[in-house]
């Protein structure tokens, strides 16, 4: 019979964090050798890993920060907003927000081989650890920095949303409450609208065009049924107009402010410049909504419950 305590199992459940029967399993299978039931439990979450890897995750959360003058926003899926409200779920969304800030991986498989902070894992092992752990499929879905310039991180509703803003600011702007409640007040314009383009100029010529064709198939049609039809010079001056209001819809810069919607973005931005004595730019930013674009699957409570039961 192997020689351990159950001292010894609650060390390794402390070590670990799996369950007191998998960790007794574990010092059984390796002769009470605590290292190697940390190595046998590696080994038997890799497996779990792989085995949620299928398992749709669509929850979890976007963490934006700002780390050391870098702008970070990154997105780590669950499979449940319970879990994305968990300890060390959140632990681990800002160790790789810290990892993205630090390293400057070129994309997700570089930053998944770099260093998790504190640590001797990968971020990839980590991840798998945390799997083993909390029990649901974890991932690390899209990331975006900026090493220039001011940086203004948001997190809307825990996580739901993430954005950073990046802007040029003349010297000694950076410090001022006034710019920094300026990109707060953008940042949070941008995570409820949802601008599609920065500034009006951004917008590609053919979808431009596109939209111009659609518009003005919407006016003639409209022109049909009018009691007094307009001529065609005036038909194509209400759809420049509605190509404006694409804009204002659209573009960030071209959007009224929404703590003051009689300026533009733009014009509030050049108001808060002018009166901090400087210059400010918006020079891009990120938004990233957790789960957009993922298709959940749809699953009764009753099966989801018993699933977890099962530890499926």
């Amino acid at each position: 019979m192997a020689n351990f305590s159950a001292a010894d199992v609650k060390n390794l459940r402390e070590m670990t964090g799996v369950g007191m029967m998998d960790c007794k399993k574990a010092l059984t299978e390796c002769d009470g050798d605590m290292d190697k039931a940390v190595a046998w439990l590696r080994e038997k979450g890799l497996a779990a890993a792989q085995k949620k890897a299928n398992r749709i995750a669509a929850e979890g959360m976007s963490h934006a920060a700002v780390i050391d003058g870098i702008g970070v926003v990154v997105e780590v899926n669950a499979e449940s907003d319970f879990v994305a409200k968990n300890e060390l779920f959140v632990a681990y969304v800002q160790g790789v927000a810290e990892v993205v800030a630090k390293e400057n991986p070129a994309d997700l498989d570089a930053l998944m081989a770099c260093q998790f902070p504190g640590t001797g894992h990968t971020v990839k092992e980590e991840q798998n650890e945390k799997v083993l752990v909390i029990g649901e499929n974890i991932n690390v879905r899209r990331f975006a920095r900026y090493d220039s310039g001011m940086t203004v991180p948001y997190i809307h509703a825990g996580g739901k949303i993430g954005v950073l803003v990046n802007m040029d600011v003349s010297a000694g702007l950076e410090s001022k409450a006034e710019v920094m409640e300026l990109g707060k007040d953008i940042a949070m314009q941008i995570a409820a609208m949802n601008p599609t383009y920065l500034d009006k100029s951004d917008v590609d010529a053919s979808v431009l065009d596109k939209e111009r064709e659609i518009l003005l198939a919407q006016a003639i049609e409209e022109n049909k049924i009018a009691a007094k039809p307009k001529p065609q010079e005036i038909i194509e001056k209400m759809v420049m107009g509605r190509v404006g209001k694409y804009y204002e819809e659209n573009c960030l810069l071209q959007q009224a402010f929404v703590k003051e919607n009689k300026v533009s973005v733009e014009k509030h931005v050049a108001e808060v410049a002018k009166a901090c004595g400087g210059s400010i730019t918006v020079k891009g930013y990120v938004r990233f909504a957790t789960g957009e674009g993922i298709e959940k699957k749809e699953e009764d409570y009753a099966a989801e419950v018993e699933r977890l039961a099962k530890g499926l």
